[in-house]
């Protein structure tokens, strides 16, 4: 039986050149990698992010696609996107959920892991 299966991994980045801890704006980038690990093509429709600075301050971000993208990925293949955020605060995590569509009309929700967005030398 066929299975429809994404998995994420993230890479984030502190943007030094875009913020300014003097007006609590810390800028962010991450790389996003996701792979279709399951044995039939699927499409990726629709995101849900949630992310929560080191106050416990929550925002919640909805849309379609990625980056302008609705991805249709053969099995194997991989799409990679940057993206962006930017917090009040030094540190924070985000993750979140994809909303895919497999070929044979299965929906599926691919959890994207949590990962810190941290300004170098805050963490210990």
């Amino acid at each position: 039986m066929s299975k429809p299966e994404f998995t994420v991994s993230v890479q984030p980045q502190y943007l030094e050149d875009q913020s300014d801890p003097a007006q609590q704006r810390f800028a962010f980038a991450y790389t996003v990698t996701i792979r279709n690990s399951g044995d039939i093509p699927a499409q990726l429709i629709s995101r849900h992010w949630v992310i929560t600075d080191e106050n416990q301050a929550t925002q919640e971000v909805r849309g379609l696609g990625v980056v302008g993208h609705q991805p249709l990925l053969p099995p194997g293949q991989a799409f990679e996107y940057t993206s962006g955020t930017v917090l009040t605060t030094p540190t924070g995590v985000m993750q979140g959920t994809y909303f895919c569509t497999a070929e044979d009309g299965t929906q599926f929700e691919t959890p994207i892991p949590a990962f810190v967005l941290a300004v170098p030398r805050t963490l210990h």
